[in-house]
């Protein structure tokens, strides 16, 4: 490391290691459960605190649902602004009994933090704000532009913040947004993320007749439901694993040489992977690489059916209603709206034949989001992780999940990077979530490092 001011910095952080660890278990102590309107005001107004504490100019921005926290440090002149996005709100607990030790009763074993909320969201931003102080107790000052917004409803989705950020779209103008949320790579090596595939949700509501009917009296004379919603969807996907709804892949733009070249480097042990899961072999098409399938293509997944009868015995009822829940995940420059009508058309094409109704019902979506690999802000990212964990990381054009993070590239127009900090075992959504004590630490040095990279690039070092 050539930087002293970072490698006193990092100095600061080890003897402050404990004390840093003591702040985490504390605020995780706290709940905020957005699904269940749980301690939102209460850590929202802790993180009011910590960000004045900061020296931050910071505020509650109202939404329809529960606030944002923003807050933006002093002016450096000429240097970047990042704007460094989390959330506050956890996920709820249940079931309680399959917790070694309380949720909300911060427990620190074998060097694991374990409470819910301490990986997702609430250790990693938390590690940003100490990386945020630990510049302030060094050098007295930040090395760039900062913006905090920390969200309380991302885990129900997220249902307000495009239009908050719109709304907000002056006040948090940035050059890069980074989130630090997920988790490492199972070796442990740093991660950078330059995109995400978007998702939309719909189901498929088939009706054949006005009531069930008797499967011997109108047997082969009422049309089933439940088969003419397996023909459809069958229509909609083949057994060779391709999608056949005409028009859906029309707008993806495919990978260029940078993404290319960053796939071909990433580590897969697929045998150690489909011995985890269980699996016999990869899904359908048989020939298509590993890392396409999770970040350039499109897929058509059945959540779940309903229809007929389910329950104990046997009961000869021909079912006149069937309801299919799906999705689809999105790659860029796929929308949820255009991706919907597609599916809408292909059902108005085949349901006929079927002897069907078919309504197709839209349940919500998210945009894909992708940030060029060549961006200039990329060698930043990777030196800080670097110099903050010692190795390279492992760089991936886009996860196979979606983030709303097309708030950002799209409504913004500005690059945004996610580089997670958790442990690739944090358990994050369920019971005995965790997180790394190691991982937490080299949160904040990455945190501190990226800031010192962005004052660099304004200092000509960049």
């Amino acid at each position: 490391m050539t930087d002293p001011t970072l490698a006193a910095i990092f100095a600061h952080i080890e003897r402050n290691a404990d004390a840093f660890v003591a702040r985490l278990i504390d605020y995780v102590r706290h709940p905020s459960i957005s699904a269940q309107d749980v301690g939102i005001a209460e850590v929202a107004g802790m993180l009011l605190g910590m960000l004045e504490r900061l020296g931050m100019a910071a505020e509650l921005l109202p939404t329809r649902g529960h606030p944002m926290v923003l807050g933006r440090g002093p002016e450096v002149r000429g240097a970047p602004t990042v704007l460094l996005y989390g959330h506050y709100d956890v996920q709820p607990p249940e079931p309680l009994e399959a917790w070694t030790s309380p949720p909300f009763e911060p427990t620190l074993r074998d060097g694991r933090i374990y409470a819910r909320g301490v990986g997702d969201n609430k250790g990693q931003h938390l590690a940003q704000l100490l990386a945020i102080e630990s510049h302030l107790a060094v050098a007295g000052r930040l090395p760039c532009n900062v913006i905090v917004l920390l969200e309380g409803e991302e885990e129900v989705g997220s249902p307000h913040l495009a239009e908050t950020v719109a709304a907000h779209a002056d006040r948090l103008r940035a050059d890069l947004v980074v989130t630090a949320d997920g988790t490492l790579h199972p070796s442990g090596r740093g991660t950078i993320l330059y995109g995400v595939r978007g998702v939309v949700h719909f189901e498929l509501h088939v009706r054949t007749a006005r009531r069930d009917t008797h499967s011997g009296n109108f047997g082969g004379v009422v049309p089933n439901a439940l088969w003419a919603l397996v023909h459809l969807l069958a229509s909609m996907r083949g057994p060779d694993g391709r999608i056949a709804i005409g028009g859906l892949a029309d707008p993806i733009l495919p990978p260029g040489p940078a993404e290319r070249a960053a796939v071909a480097a990433l580590p897969l042990d697929l045998p150690a992977l489909m011995a985890e899961l269980g699996m016999r072999a990869l899904d359908a098409p048989r020939d298509r690489p590993f890392w396409d399938r999770l970040m350039f293509h499109p897929t058509l997944t059945i959540n779940g059916i309903a229809g007929g009868y389910a329950g104990p015995g046997s009961k000869t009822v021909l079912p006149a209603e069937a309801v299919a829940k799906c999705d689809i995940r999105l790659v860029e420059a796929m929308t949820p709206e255009q991706a919907l009508a597609a599916v809408r058309a292909h059902v108005a094409a085949v349901a006929p034949g079927l002897g069907a109704e078919v309504e197709v019902l839209g349940t919500g979506g998210m945009l894909p989001s992708r940030t060029p690999m060549d961006t200039p802000f990329a060698p930043v990212l990777r030196a800080a992780l670097t110099a903050a964990r010692g190795e390279a990381p492992l760089e991936y054009p886009c996860m196979g999940g979606s983030l709303p993070d097309y708030v950002f590239t799209r409504t913004l127009g500005i690059p945004a990077f996610v580089t997670p900090y958790g442990n690739a075992d944090e358990a994050n959504h369920a019971p005995d979530e965790n997180l790394a004590v190691d991982c937490f630490l080299a949160g904040i040095r990455s945190g501190a490092a990226l800031l010192a990279g962005l004052g660099a690039m304004a200092e000509g070092g960049g």
